[in-house]
């Protein structure tokens, strides 16, 4: 069964009958858009870009508070819909796709100013007596944005208030398995007052956003798959154009001798189950030292029997269905080749018998080591996989062993400890104390190393990724330009004498630096 199937149409556009994860139901139809509907689009944005970007920031915050505004008010619309599309839980769904957009609106349109504003330099040396140096940040133009369906709500609505509140115009698409999600973030931002052709979110499937990178745009933002990611990124360097890639993790969670046991067994459940396990800095495996690894492992199961699946559950339900009928395959396969492989499964490790839809149990398997897929790849799924480890040394070792580095998190009571340990993880980024948290701080920088990605997302220096930096170096003084033409033998004396005095005879030139 599969979530989404071509449909027969007169037209020359794809058409995909969706259904429901938690039904199997179909719950409505997608018409994909088609590469002219992409060039209409990307015509459409590029014609409102200038007009756009001679707003003031004023202006265009103002526009995104009112976004805020009204993200609080058609909560539950969003919640519906994202749940309808996706099956996640609902507490998942306020959380990830509501509480986190307003926080970012929020943080964005108070600080986007202060981060884009113009800014004088110091010159450094001899040359900052006569020069002035202005860093301004303009608007690369028309920005191609394509997510996920995981947050198919949050990730469009982050990046994109991000790009326009820079000044850029936004081609998006989010996944064909969450539609009308992504659709939602345009339809709230119109109603906010964006004007038309500042936010297109086009619906669409694999060939829609394949378009939208050939496309013409000034950059893509992409989020999703590593084989999709390096397409992409393919795609760029041919046309020249700047990317970002978030393209997943196998995340690692590294429990010491003196971590607080309880507080780290809710971190192991929600790192790895929250939202169905789908989302990229989920925790992917856990090392705990020896000494108190029966104790955690004991509480886990403990805390496992307590948790609640099915919409019947309405607020109460902990963990929702898997939103893909593909991405369950992948789970299954992970898990069943563990099994083989010599892996325990203590908890799970199979579809709910009981609920109709893409539902898996809540599963806990040991005895893993990095023979097996479902420690080395990413299964973004409500597995939680437990390795015993002889120290935190190990641990480390083990965390670093892998091809992604998205996040992490340590879990210990010396917090400089953790610091250190957090550090030395080859990762993106990395809490301690907390499940994968990076992404939900707007002020932190988001991006992985190695095949976790490339570049950063939010905070000051996202907001600046969508602009470019570009340096102004006025003459202060006016008159007769230095070693203007003609050159001669007098002038290189001249300059020869002045290297010398200052950074040989005397301190002036390292005083001026």
């Amino acid at each position: 069964m599969s979530i989404y199937e071509s449909v027969e149409s007169s037209d020359s556009r794809r058409h995909l009958q969706l259904k429901s994860p938690v039904s199997l139901e179909p719950i409505g139809e997608l018409v994909c858009a088609n590469s002219e509907d992409v060039a209409v689009a990307i015509a459409k944005a590029r014609a409102a870009q200038p007009a756009w970007a001679a707003t003031s920031m004023k202006e265009r915050a103002a526009i995104v508070q009112r976004a805020l505004q009204l993200v609080l008010e058609r909560q539950d619309e969003i919640i519906d819909t994202v749940v309808r599309e996706t099956g996640k839980a609902r507490t998942d769904a306020m959380s990830m796709e509501v509480f986190s957009v307003a926080d970012s609106l929020c943080y964005y349109a108070k600080n986007a100013e202060k981060f884009l504003k113009p800014r004088k330099r110091k010159i450094h040396g001899i040359l900052g007596i006569a020069k002035q140096l202005r860093i301004l940040y303009k608007p690369l133009g028309v920005v191609g944005l394509i997510t996920p369906w995981n947050g198919p709500f949050v990730l469009v609505m982050n990046q994109a208030v991000q790009a326009v509140l820079a000044g850029n115009t936004v081609v998006a698409k989010g996944s064909e398995v969450t539609p009308f999600s992504a659709k939602l973030a345009e339809t709230l931002l119109l109603d906010a007052g964006l004007p038309e052709g500042v936010l297109q979110v086009l619906l669409g499937d694999g060939e829609t956003g394949a378009a939208i990178v050939e496309g013409g745009v000034d950059k893509i933002s992409f989020t999703g798959s590593v084989a999709t990611g390096r397409k992409v990124a393919e795609a760029c360097a041919r046309q020249l154009i700047p990317c970002t890639l978030e393209l997943g993790g196998n995340d690692a969670m590294i429990v010491c001798a003196d971590a607080d046991i309880d507080r780290a067994v809710d971190g192991a459940w929600l790192g790895s189950c929250m939202n169905t396990g789908h989302y990229c800095c989920g925790t992917e495996r856990i090392y705990v030292v020896d000494s108190i690894y029966d104790e955690f492992l004991a509480k886990v199961l403990e805390k496992g029997k307590q948790l609640r699946q099915g919409t019947e559950h309405g607020w109460e339900e902990d963990v929702g269905a898997v939103f893909w009928d593909r991405q369950m395959s992948i789970i299954e396969a992970h898990v069943e080749d563990a099994r083989a492989k010599g892996a325990t499964i203590h908890m799970g490790g199979r579809r709910n018998p009981d609920l109709p839809g893409l539902y898996y149990e809540p599963t806990v398997v040991t005895e893993v080591d990095n023979s097996m897929d479902i420690m080395r790849l990413e299964t973004f799924g409500p597995i939680l996989c437990i390795q015993r480890v002889a120290s935190e040394e190990e641990a480390l070792a083990l965390a670093n062993d892998s091809e992604f580095g998205l996040n992490g998190n340590v879990w210990t009571q010396d917090k400089e400890k953790g610091y250190q340990l957090a550090s030395a993880i080859d990762t993106g980024s990395c809490s301690v104390n907390d499940m994968a948290v990076s992404y939900g701080v707007p002020a932190a920088p988001f991006g992985g190393r190695k095949q976790s990605g490339v570049g950063q997302v939010n905070g000051k220096k996202g907001l600046r990724g969508y602009c470019h930096e570009m340096p102004i170096v006025i003459d202060r003084f006016g008159g007769k330009m230095q070693n203007a033409y003609p050159y001669s033998a007098e002038s290189a004396e001249g300059m020869r004498k002045l290297m010398h005095f200052m950074w040989i005879k005397t301190p002036l030139g390292r005083w001026l630096s």
